[in-house]
């Protein structure tokens, strides 16, 4: 969202129309805070790479040889719910209690089994929601990260953190500030709208406009497919790689930028052969909007 409100002109950020982002997050005695300027430093797509997969067990551990209580409650939830459907055809909910005890009696009686001790309820919980808990110690210390950022940024007394910290007190303490580097080929962040100006939307028709991105040296495209957001909805406007949609689409080539509802300042994506990632087209009318809906 925060990124979606950002103004360029001529590719260049317009800084009134960035929002700070100040986000912290925990996990048992490890924790983080960062600050994010959308556009300017690493957004959470940027640093995706930095977050742990999630934790998974062995089917042939948790089948054949479990020694963890966990392993027993992952037993119940991947083979036994679905084989026994104890409610039906009902998926697995983490949040509804009478799911969460028929777990917990099974994995209990399987724990008995294997002479496994500790399958708690809150366990339970924790493993069917992928759950770690929280520690009040490390929630205080990224708590006062964020406030303190918050009040920098809010007063302007001291520069913003730049633009990562974590936090971990597992065995000592220990902190570290680095910045982490913005994706030139991110697709949230460093899709910057590319303004096409346009003499008559009047005249031009979306047939026109594809004529336009293949011949332009610009662009060069070879057979853009393009779709925008009109009244609110996601809507495709033409696409030629695929057949039954082209079929749909194709009473659009004739229709003239305006009577597509193509308004001044619309934006526009266009995913070609020629780009691995969607462009983001800005249009800009010369004409006067207001005299043209007349």
């Amino acid at each position: 969202m925060l990124v979606s409100l950002l103004n360029y002109e001529d590719g260049v950020l317009d800084p009134s129309s960035l929002i700070p982002m100040i986000d912290g997050g925990t996990e048992g005695f490890k924790g983080n805070a960062r600050v994010i300027l959308p556009g300017m430093t690493a957004c959470i797509d940027c640093t995706l790479d930095l977050f742990p997969p999630q934790i998974t067990y062995p089917l042939c551990t948790i089948a054949n040889t479990p020694r963890l209580p966990e392993h027993c409650i992952e037993y119940v939830k991947i083979i036994q719910w679905p084989k026994e459907s104890p409610f039906g055809d009902a998926a697995l909910d983490g949040d509804d209690p009478q799911h969460v005890m028929w777990v917990y009696e099974k994995a209990q009686d399987r724990a008995r089994q294997y002479n496994i001790a500790e399958v708690s309820y809150r366990l339970v919980q924790g493993v069917i929601k992928n759950i770690i808990p929280a520690v009040a110690s490390t929630n205080a210390v990224i708590a006062a990260a964020c406030v303190t950022e918050v009040f920098k940024i809010a007063t302007q007394c001291y520069n913003p953190m730049n633009n990562y910290m974590v936090f971990n007190d597992l065995e000592g303490i220990y902190s570290y500030t680095y910045e982490a580097e913005k994706r030139e080929d991110c697709l949230a962040c460093s899709n910057i709208p590319r303004e096409v100006n346009i003499e008559d939307p009047n005249s031009m028709t979306l047939e026109d406009l594809i004529k336009y991105l293949c011949e332009n040296h610009d662009f060069q495209m070879k057979n853009p497919g393009i779709t925008g957001v009109i009244d609110g909805k996601q809507k495709t406007l033409y696409m030629a790689t695929v057949k039954s949609i082209e079929e749909k689409t194709r009473s659009n080539l004739t229709q003239s930028l305006f009577e597509l509802g193509l308004k001044d300042g619309h934006e526009l994506f266009v995913s070609d052969c020629t780009s691995p990632n969607t462009i983001t087209l800005k249009l800009k009318y010369k004409g006067n909007e207001v005299e043209m809906e007349i």
